[in-house]
């Protein structure tokens, strides 16, 4: 890292499971490595269980079963070292530039620097004329803008995106496309789902392939879209698998 600080990745999910008491298996037997780096795209048929393993790589939910290892570890009390930005963007109820600095003074940032860090994050993603302005009065696309700018405040070296532009129209998807590029040309691993084809191929590097709770495929982007090497991943890109 260039702050001198090692970095989390790679991240090891090995034999992962995952499922609902009472319920059928979500994930299975997923093991996989993602390494600092490439743009890791996530794509699969409706229901594949997607979500549910960018969950358990960002942490919010704990395998059924298998472990999930990071390189070295978030110290618990210290920076966050990774980041995750949803479909729907979550904003909190004050102003544009106050959602930044309260999170940098979550992470413990000294509060003379809040501020100068929130405006140059806010020019970054062109939201610097809205610093005062009620967050949660702004588009979807400058909501969700925001949260790549909350993600983004602290340089993570992950970040994870769940259909960040899903509900976003061409003008917006493309401002955030831009900013995600931004990102991962500053240092940051991007891991994202997308339901975007065209999206996935402008924005990965390889493409992780999840049917029916298990990674079927993985492929530099231009290899799974010329010759899959899996039925399932042909039928999913012929459209005979239901994706949203």
């Amino acid at each position: 890292m260039a702050d001198g600080r090692a970095g989390i990745l790679p991240l090891t999910l090995h034999g992962v499971g995952f499922a609902v008491a009472g319920g059928a298996p979500i994930l299975e037997d997923v093991d996989i490595t993602f390494e600092a780096g490439p743009r890791s795209v996530i794509l699969g048929p409706n229901g594949a269980g997607k979500s549910v393993l960018m969950r358990i790589c960002h942490g919010l939910l704990e395998p059924s079963r298998g472990r999930v290892e990071w390189a070295n570890p978030e110290r618990r009390g210290g920076p966050r070292r990774q980041a995750m930005v949803f479909q729907r963007p979550v904003v909190l109820r004050r102003s544009v530039i106050r959602n930044l600095t309260f999170a940098l003074a979550i992470a413990g940032v000294a509060e003379h620097e809040r501020e100068p860090r929130a405006h140059r994050a806010l020019e970054r993603v062109g939201l610097a004329g809205l610093a005062q302005r009620p967050a949660k009065v702004l588009s979807g696309g400058e909501q969700q803008r925001l949260a790549l700018a909350r993600a983004w405040l602290l340089e993570p070296d992950v970040l994870f995106l769940d259909e960040p532009t899903a509900n976003l129209d061409p003008g917006a998807t493309r401002e955030i496309e831009s900013i995600i590029q931004s990102i991962h040309a500053a240092g940051t691993k991007i891991v994202m789902i997308t339901h975007n084809l065209g999206q996935a191929q402008r924005l990965g590097d390889e493409i992780v392939f999840v049917d029916r709770g298990r990674i079927r495929e993985r492929s530099p982007v231009d290899l799974f879209f010329r010759t899959p090497a899996t039925p399932e991943a042909d039928a999913f890109l012929k459209g005979e698998l239901p994706w949203r």
